[in-house]
C-alpha cells in the first residue's frame, strides 16, 4: 500500500478555516472519510492528487510532496467524481476510456486492447459505441472508474461516488469497489457503503474529530448528528 501522509496540514481561504492543522498517516487499503456537508471532507481528499493545496503544511504520497512532484503523484493516485459527467469528455463511451492514455506511448492495438478489457471488466462492451450521456447513473459512474482505472494507478480517490445513484447502482459499485485491489479512499455519506472498510476517519468542524474502527467511527458521528446544531 502507498504511505499517505498529512504533516501539520492546514487549509485556509483568507480568514476562513478549512481545515485546522491535522496530522495522518493512511496506509490501510481501504479508508472511508465521512462527516456533515462543508466540514472539510472534500478539501482533506483532494489535496491527496493536487487538486487543492495546503496553506501550510504538507501533503506526501511515498515521500513525494504533492505540491513539488503533482505530476509524479497524480500518476500513483486516480480521483473519481462524486457527478461522472463531470469526467465524460468524449462522444462514445470507447474513446472516453481511450483518452485517459492519450499521452501515454504505446501501440494502437495495444491501447485498443486495453480498452476493451476495461469495458469488458465493467459490463460496458454492449455500450462502446453509445454516447456517455445515454448511460445509467450507474454505468457512468463505471466509466468514470474506467477512465481512471486504465491508467493503473496505486491510490483511487472517490469523493461520494453513490450520491447520484439508486439502490440497485449503490449496490453494483460497493460489489466493485470491494474487489479493487487499489489501495481506496472513499468520501461518502453512505455509512454502510463503509462499514467494511478498515478505517474510517470522521471530519467535523474543520477538524479530525474520530479516527479509528468503521462502527465506532460512524457511531460517534451518528451520535454527534443528533445533537442540536450550534
Amino acid at each position: 500500500m502507498s504511505e499517505i501522509i498529512f504533516d501539520n496540514t492546514e487549509v485556509r481561504y483568507d480568514d476562513t478555516i478549512v481545515l485546522e492543522p491535522l496530522s495522518l498517516r493512511l496506509t490501510e487499503q481501504r479508508i472511508g472519510v465521512i462527516g456533515a456537508n462543508g466540514g472539510g471532507k472534500s478539501t482533506l481528499i483532494r489535496m491527496i492528487n493536487g487538486l487543492g493545496e495546503p496553506t501550510t503544511g504538507r501533503v506526501l504520497v511515498d515521500g513525494l510532496d504533492v505540491a513539488r512532484s503533482g505530476r509524479d503523484v497524480r500518476k500513483k493516485v486516480g480521483f473519481v467524481f462524486s457527478d461522472a459527467e463531470n469526467q465524460i469528455v468524449m462522444p462514445t463511451v470507447r474513446e472516453d476510456i481511450a483518452f485517459s492514455l492519450r499521452r501515454h506511448k504505446m501501440p494502437r492495438a495495444e491501447k485498443a486492447h486495453r480498452v476493451d478489457e476495461m469495458m469488458a471488466r465493467f459490463n460496458l462492451s454492449d455500450h462502446a459505441d453509445q454516447s456517455p450521456h445515454t448511460l445509467s447513473g450507474g454505468q457512468k459512474q463505471l466509466l468514470a472508474l474506467a477512465a481512471v482505472l486504465i491508467l493503473e494507478p496505486e491510490v483511487i480517490i472517490a469523493d461520494e461516488p453513490t450520491t447520484l445513484l439508486d439502490l440497485r447502482n449503490r449496490l453494483v459499485i460497493k460489489e466493485v469497489f470491494s474487489k479493487l485491489e487499489q489501495q481506496l479512499i472513499v468520501v461518502s455519506h453512505d455509512l454502510d457503503f463503509l462499514s467494511d472498510f478498515e478505517r474510517v476517519i470522521c471530519i467535523d468542524d474543520h477538524k479530525i474529530a474520530a479516527d479509528g474502527l468503521p462502527q465506532e467511527v460512524m457511531d460517534f458521528y451518528v451520535s454527534l448528528m443528533r445533537e442540536p446544531a450550534k
